[in-house]
């Protein structure tokens, strides 16, 4: 019950890491603008994102527009793309394949020692997939930060962090717990225990030992009973041995005369 336990509470975290990753890969909150020194117009909010940039104003619905070309974005955001992408693909495969590899499911059955390796595979491809969602993230953090304290750029030209940015962290690090769960959790509940088990083939049905008590029938005396030797079978040179010797004499001289 242990393993199986830590298994789903692996899976639920896969799964909201997975959510969170592909939220934070469609949102556009990536880059946000700053409010600073003179630069207080707060009526327009400028986003930024991996697909599209959208502007808000003050009682006027958001307004979005996708990126006319890739080679127009940044080389982080660029890059962004691809890893996240990677991310969400990763993070889906590892999880349809931890579920395959769970003590709960019905696939591989009567093979601990498969499902424990499935579920160890299924760990290492979870925790590739953090690594693509946390290297974007936090290379673009980085671009943004350095960039807010660059004197030479205009206040304008400046952006904040957006809530995309900490969407990906936080399911990064979820991804990254459930795969150490799948990778050093699983199977630690048998681990020592060694089953052998005896492969029959599915084609037999499945028959029921009944037990008959065995009933008891007496043989017949003549069963029993065993031939007597014949004197017949008895070689001539051993019969005389039988014979005394003073008779042997007499039935000699016997016949002489």
């Amino acid at each position: 019950m242990g393993g199986n336990a830590l298994e789903i509470a692996a899976m639920c975290l896969t799964l909201v890491g997975l959510i969170g990753a592909a939220a934070s890969t469609g949102m556009p909150m990536w880059r946000v603008t700053a409010f600073i020194q003179e630069n207080i117009i707060v009526m327009e909010t400028r986003w930024e994102g991996l697909w599209m940039n959208c502007f808000r104003q003050a009682n006027i619905r958001m307004q979005c527009k996708v990126y006319d070309s890739l080679l127009y974005l940044p080389p982080e955001l660029q890059a962004s793309r691809g890893l996240m992408c990677c991310s969400v693909a990763l993070a889906f495969i590892g999880l349809i394949i931890s579920i395959a590899g769970m003590k709960c499911t019905v696939c591989i059955q009567g093979n601990d020692n498969t499902k424990h390796k499935v579920l160890v595979v299924a760990g290492f491809i979870i925790i590739l997939a953090c690594i693509c969602c946390l290297i974007p993230v936090s290379w673009t953090a980085h671009v943004i930060i350095q960039d807010f304290y660059n004197p030479l750029l205009l206040d304008a030209q400046r952006r904040e962090l957006g809530e995309a940015l900490y969407i990906g962290w936080v399911a990064g690090g979820l991804l990254f717990v459930g795969g150490c769960m799948f990778t050093c959790c699983s199977g630690s509940a048998d681990k020592g225990v060694e089953r052998s088990y005896v492969a029959y083939p599915q084609s037999v049905p499945y028959v029921a030992y009944q037990s008959h008590p065995m009933a008891f029938q007496p043989r017949p005396v003549a069963a029993y009973s065993y031939p007597s030797r014949d004197p017949s079978f008895i070689q001539p040179s051993r019969r005389t041995s039988f014979i005394q010797p003073s008779r042997q004499q007499s039935i000699r001289s016997a016949e002489q005369l």
